[in-house]
């Protein structure tokens, strides 16, 4: 096309944000390498990967705080960097700075004059579970309340697209899950969201396509399933009195960890495997197969691209 932009299906609309073979170095190191990536309304986006694998770039890029050094990005069709383009978004940052003195619905109100049509600030402070606590300064919360404030002044906007980078660091599981909830409301009422988190049950739970990054580059793109039977292998637990090293050296075992004294490997051949084990240790317990959840997805490919990387 001679505007050099990405064809869509019939009948789909273009993605509120992208990345188009996206590239970002910091002198040697490159933080991405030719990234693509959609970020389409009414989805919920998971960008996963282990600590510097270039998921906060591939944020940085999107909302416009940093540029691609080759390829583009992309936000509501403009250049992110555009403060026009940015106001259709919202952020919540994994770290973030607010005046300490400011009550809670003092800092939600002057984020929603940000805006031209943002959210009451009664229903922010209701969604973000702050209500009860709206006239305590900023400076009084605890560590659980200070994000969900920032949490409140990510969707006070009524943004179409929304990032949040560990939404649920420090909350309880009740504040976790009502977070969750609300992330699900703004998905259903047709906001984008891209959700960067170490919790892999969040992922899961709030998923409907998973983008895996590693090494600054995207190793799979699919939903939460789909990320599932692409690592194509099952757990195996059990007891057992041999030790890690001994069950690592099974042809089968594809990776080993000990949990509170229970053996956990991952296998393609799950029957193989528990002939060789069994025939190893004739005192192993336990027994447990099971196929894989995301968290387990994750470690699995992660591991098989770092052996493939290997020199």
């Amino acid at each position: 096309m001679s505007n050099g932009r990405v064809p869509f299906p019939a009948g789909t609309s273009p993605p509120l944000a992208a990345l188009r073979g996206a590239g970002k170095r910091y002198g040697a190191v490159a933080a991405l390498v030719d990234v693509d990536v959609d970020v389409r309304a009414g989805e919920v986006l998971a960008v996963l990967g282990a600590n510097g694998a270039g998921k906060s770039t591939a944020l940085g890029l999107l909302t416009g705080r940093i540029g691609a050094d080759s390829g583009r990005a992309e936000l509501f069709g403009g250049d992110p960097r555009n403060a026009v383009a940015r106001r259709g978004i919202g952020v919540m940052l994994q770290e973030t700075r607010l005046p300490d003195t400011l009550r809670v619905a003092e800092h939600i109100h002057l984020f929603s004059s940000y805006y031209a049509d943002p959210r009451p600030v009664a229903q922010t402070l209701e969604l973000a579970g702050l209500t009860e606590i709206a006239k305590r300064p900023y400076a009084a919360l605890s560590g659980g309340q200070q994000r969900r404030v920032q949490f409140a002044l990510a969707i006070c906007g009524r943004p179409a697209l929304l990032f949040v980078d560990e939404p649920t660091v420090g909350l309880d599981v009740e504040a976790r899950r009502g977070v969750w909830q609300v992330l699900r409301q703004l998905r259903d009422d047709g906001a984008g969201i891209v959700l960067t988190t170490h919790y892999l049950e969040e992922a899961d739970a709030l998923a409907d396509r998973v983008v895996l990054l590693a090494g600054g580059r995207v190793l799979a793109q699919d939903t939460a399933a789909g990320i599932k039977s692409r690592a194509a292998s099952v757990q195996v637990r059990a007891r057992t009195t041999l030790d890690l090293a001994q069950v690592a050296a099974f042809a089968e075992a594809e990776s080993v960890a000990l949990e509170d004294g229970v053996t956990r490997v991952h296998c393609r051949r799950p029957e193989a495997l528990l002939r060789r084990w069994l025939a190893a240790d004739a005192h192993l317990a336990d027994l447990d197969v099971r196929g894989l959840n995301l968290e387990d997805a994750f470690v699995s490919l992660t591991a098989s691209h770092a052996r493939a990387t290997q020199p």
